[in-house]
């Protein structure tokens, strides 16, 4: 099946000529190629419009949960007729096991996995397994952490076929293999059920339940039914069962892997042991023995992954399977903001090594918990073929990696052009700050500001409230649910200013921004080079009076530069208007990020205290099963920050519970000794 690109819109500005680049450089045996677009110049529907014309296999990879959802969105509405599949962090909360020897702390794992991502995370294997050429996954970096072996995954797929010939019990020992549960009541995803000569099946994704008929040891049919009523839907020639969790494995490998659990767990205690630490001998003996036991009675246990090496019947150093290896060999891979995702994948393995270490040192795990692990760097580039890099500012590894290839889109469908950088002086910065902002909240407009420390964005923020200027300050101290509605709250009018350090830029859509001011521009680093400055400029391209001014007492290197590039841009989008007659128009975001938080009861809890003094322990549980629901539905709708946030409420409201708990039991002590 091919990509069918759904739009009411086409190529338009120097998109067609972009695409055409990109084309021509892979079609030329050039494996990597860089799209350098601007602010709001319809990168994600080039990109669209490069997947339609290569017609193979893509996966998008994002640096964060927040833009993997946008753009998941986004390429479902432009190919609602193939397979577009999301793959991130089923976790809702993790606090991955670690040990700290400075102050002898153990640090169990805690998570929480939020079910309906798991389901997209099976649906996304199974679809790449299937061959399916017309797929997208869209993914944040998780898909560079170990997961199942694909050989193995493929092994516990079980396809059957009407008039095929296979034994009643078999298909039920294959089920069970694949991890699928047996039930005699409501059929639930990654169930199954038997009546006589009947066996119905809940697919683990997707909601399909599948009815298999026998006669004798044949299939004499198979239906798609509902899972309720048990109504025939549809007839089916062949159905694929796919396994129900991502580490499925062999019952060989499994007596396999526990032999050699065994011996490699005699090698470290013998290791220890010489050491003189008898300790940390008995503490792997121990946790060893104890997860051995388990997976031989249930089949798995707390911390399994930490096996994976020998469940995968990989060697020890060898690096796990990942969602690359599902990926068939002539794969596209596009890095969106590769500027910030490459430097994340590089760092991957690092932190999580220098965590495992410690656990390996003091006899918590097997030297084998290294391997699992995400990939190396190396690694990922040795399994990557055609690269797409995406970004308004690509580093020089993006560009060094395209030789060359580096492919310009700088007019925007909108017709807005990017804001003039002006430098003007340091001396009296604030005085005439101020008065660029009263000009600005005359019209309702809104002003981003951007300082070096964080102490100097609080203190500045406290000088424009003894002004009178409505504004709210932003930094990395700030809670990251909180930074969120503090943006909504700009969008939504409650106050005029934002200061911050180096939060405001990717990813930050914020039409209503006509001014960007930058403090102490010309302090070279970091904060303030060339690739810095673009990206603060970039919040305000979306406003057509958008303006950039630079408080400096001198005009540095990169100062000049910036407003260099920004000029040719400039001209360039102004040519181009004027050739085509184009007014620019004001570019607007549809809905909010919070959108489903406003609408719903819990919202009124977060704004207030969190519990009233006077709530009664059933009021408590009343709101935690809301907390619950909601965060559930943001969940589904792909809001994680809104699912976040309810989250948070929810864990508030039970530590208010047993704080209640405690005063009831406290409350009754005394009535007793009132009464004795």
């Amino acid at each position: 099946m091919i990509f069918k690109l759904v739009s009411q819109y086409s190529p338009t500005g120097d998109q067609p000529e972009a695409i055409r680049q990109i084309l021509d450089t892979f079609s030329s045996g050039v494996d990597c190629c860089t799209l350098q677009g601007v602010t709001g110049s319809g990168k994600t529907f080039t990109m669209a419009n490069v997947i339609k014309e290569l017609g193979c296999p893509t996966l998008v990879l994002s640096h964060n949960k927040t833009l993997a959802a946008q753009l998941y969105g986004e390429f479902r509405n432009f190919f609602p007729d193939n397979a577009v599949e999301y793959f991130v962090s089923y976790y809702d909360y993790y606090q991955p096991e670690a040990y700290l020897p400075a102050t002898d702390t153990y640090i169990e794992k805690d998570l929480s996995i939020n079910d309906e991502i798991e389901k997209m995370r099976l649906s996304t294997t199974a679809t790449l397994l299937s061959g399916r050429r017309d797929t997208i996954v869209v993914s944040s970096v998780s898909c560079l952490y170990g997961i199942g072996n694909p050989a193995d995954f493929h092994a516990n797929t079980l396809t059957l076929k009407v008039g095929q010939i296979i034994n009643h019990k078999q298909i039920l020992y294959r089920l069970v293999d694949a991890l699928y549960t047996r039930t005699e009541l409501e059929l639930t995803p990654a169930t199954f059920r038997v009546k006589g000569e009947t066996i119905d099946i809940m697919a683990a994704f997707g909601g399909q339940c599948y009815r298999l008929l026998f006669f004798d040891d044949e299939i004499e049919a198979i239906y798609s039914i509902d899972p309720l009523s048990g109504q025939k839907i549809a007839s089916l020639n062949e159905v694929s069962i796919f396994p129900a969790n991502l580490f499925v494995t062999t019952k060989e490998r499994i007596a396999d892997a526990v032999s050699q659990i065994y011996i490699d767990m005699g090698k470290q205690v013998a290791f220890f042991e010489k050491e003189g630490r008898s300790l940390e001998a008995k503490r792997i003996q121990q946790r060893v023995e104890y997860d051995l036991e388990m997976i031989k009675e249930l089949g798995y246990c707390p911390g399994i992954e930490n096996y994976s090496r020998y469940f995968d019947g990989r060697a020890a150093g060898t690096r796990p399977f990942c969602l690359l290896d599902y990926f068939p060999e002539d794969f596209l891979l596009i890095v969106d903001e590769s500027h910030v995702t490459v430097p994340q994948v590089r760092a991957m393995f690092g932190g999580d090594r220098a965590r495992k270490e410690n656990l390996v040192e003091y006899g918590f795990r097997l030297p084998a918990a290294r391997d699992n692990r995400p990939l190396r760097f190396e690694e990922f580039e040795e399994l990557t073929g055609r690269t797409l890099y995406v970004s308004a500012t690509p580093a020089d590894y993006e560009i060094i990696r395209s030789e060359g290839a580096v492919v310009e889109q700088i007019i925007r469908p909108t017709g807005l052009i990017d804001p003039p950088l002006e430098v003007r002086s340091s001396e009296n910065q604030i005085d005439d700050l101020i008065e660029q902002i009263e000009l600005r909240t005359q019209k309702d407009e809104k002003v981003i500001v951007t300082t070096l420390t964080k102490r100097s964005a609080e203190e500045l923020a406290t000088y424009f409230e003894r002004m009178g200027i409505r504004c709210r300050y932003i930094h990395s101290d700030i809670d990251t649910l909180e930074r969120v509605q503090i943006l909504e709250d700009l969008r939504a009018g409650m106050f005029d200013v934002l200061i911050g350090v180096n939060l405001l830029r990717e990813g930050l859509d914020l039409p209503e921004v006509s001014l960007v001011a930058i403090i102490d521009a010309d302090m070279e680093g970091m904060l303030r080079n060339v690739r810095a400055i673009t990206q603060i400029a970039g919040r305000a391209a979306r406003h057509e009076n958008g303006l950039v001014i630079m408080y400096a007492g001198k005009i540095t290197k990169t100062m000049r530069t910036s407003i260099e590039e920004s000029n040719r841009r400039r001209y360039k989008q102004i040519r181009y208007n004027m050739e085509h007659n184009m007014m620019p128009r004001q570019a607007h975001k549809s809905g909010s990020t919070q959108t489903l938080l406003a609408n719903s009861q819990a919202e009124q809890n977060i704004a207030a205290d969190v519990v009233s003094p006077y709530d009664t322990t059933a009021d408590i549980d009343t709101r935690i099963a809301q907390a619950r629901s909601d965060m559930e539905r943001a969940a589904k709708s792909l809001d994680f920050l809104a699912a976040a946030r309810f989250r948070d409420l929810m864990y508030e409201l039970q530590k208010q519970k047993e704080a209640n708990k405690g005063k009831e039991y406290i409350s009754n002590c005394i009535d007793d000794l009132s009464v004795k």
